[in-house]
C-alpha cells in the first residue's frame, strides 16, 4: 500500500501553519476570558517609577510666560504641533501676554502672527472670545475651574486639564493623541474615548505618579511610542507593554 501523500496547508498572510511556532512579538498576553491581560497595580506603579528615573521632572514644550498664554497656546495646540505654535507665539507673547494686550490686538493682528497654524482664524477668533471672557468675568484672571475653564471658547476638558495641572500644579491628567495611542497600544488604561482613558489613569495611577502621569505618556507617545514605527527596542516598558505587534529594530 503507497504511503499517503502529505496534504500542505497553505500559509494565509499573517497566519502560521498548524505546528509552526509563533513569533513572540505577535503572541498576545492573554486573560482567563481569551482577552488582554490587565496590568496589575504591581506593573502600573514599576512603569511609572522607571518613566520618574529616567525623567524626573517631565515639562510640557509649549512656550508661556503665565497661566494665561499657557490657555492660549494649548488652545492654539489643537490640531498643531507644539514646535509649530511656539515659533508662532515667540512673536504673539512679545506683544499679548495679557487678556487686555491681546484683545487691544485685535483678530486681524491675531491671525497675521498665527497664520502658520492649522485652524488660524476659528483660534484666533476663540484667542479673542476668551480673553474679553477672563476680563469680564475673572478680572483678567485665568480662574483653577475646570468648568469655568470649559465654559470658555475654544476650551476642552484636555486644554483645561492641562492649565490646571502646569498653572496650578493640580493633579489632573490631560488625554491627547499621544496618551490615548499610548494607553491603548499598551493596554495600560484602554478605553474607547479620551475620557475613558482619563477616568481609568486617575483610578489607576498611583497618586505619587498623578502630577507628572500625562507628560511622562505624552512625550512617550511623542518620541518613542510613535503611531506609525513605535521604537520597541528602547522602549522602557517594552516588558510591560501587552501589543502584540512589537517592532524589533529602533527607527
Amino acid at each position: 500500500m503507497s504511503p499517503k501523500a502529505v496534504r500542505k496547508v497553505p500559509n494565509v498572510a499573517g497566519k502560521a501553519p498548524p505546528g509552526t511556532a509563533r513569533s513572540p512579538a505577535k503572541t498576545k498576553v492573554k486573560a482567563k476570558d481569551g482577552g488582554v491581560r490587565p496590568w496589575s497595580a504591581a506593573e502600573i506603579a514599576e512603569a511609572f517609577r522607571r518613566f520618574r528615573q529616567a525623567n524626573p521632572n517631565p515639562k510640557g514644550e509649549l512656550a508661556y510666560v503665565n497661566p494665561y498664554t499657557l490657555l492660549v497656546a494649548v488652545v492654539l495646540s489643537a490640531q498643531a504641533t507644539d514646535a509649530g505654535v511656539n515659533k508662532a507665539t515667540k512673536a504673539l507673547f512679545a506683544l499679548a501676554d495679557t487678556p487686555q494686550k491681546m484683545v487691544a490686538l485685535g483678530e486681524e493682528k491675531l491671525q497675521e502672527l498665527i497664520k502658520t497654524i492649522g485652524l488660524y482664524r476659528t483660534k484666533a477668533k476663540n484667542v479673542i472670545a476668551l480673553s474679553r471672557q477672563l476680563i469680564a468675568d475673572y478680572g483678567g484672571k485665568v480662574p483653577p475651574s475646570r468648568e469655568a475653564l470649559e465654559q470658555m471658547p475654544g476650551v476642552g476638558r484636555k486644554t483645561a486639564n492641562v492649565v490646571l495641572n502646569t498653572a496650578f500644579g493640580e493633579d489632573t491628567i490631560a488625554v491627547d493623541t499621544h496618551v490615548f495611542r499610548v494607553c491603548n497600544r499598551t493596554a495600560l488604561a484602554p478605553g474607547k474615548t479620551p475620557l475613558d482613558v482619563e477616568t481609568r489613569l486617575e483610578t489607576v495611577v498611583p497618586l505619587e505618579y498623578r502630577h507628572n502621569a500625562h507628560h511622562w505618556l505624552i512625550l512617550h507617545g511623542r518620541y518613542v511610542c510613535t503611531a506609525r514605527r513605535p521604537a520597541c527596542p528602547r522602549c522602557l516598558i517594552n516588558d510591560l507593554c501587552r501589543w502584540p505587534d512589537k517592532t524589533t529594530v529602533a527607527p
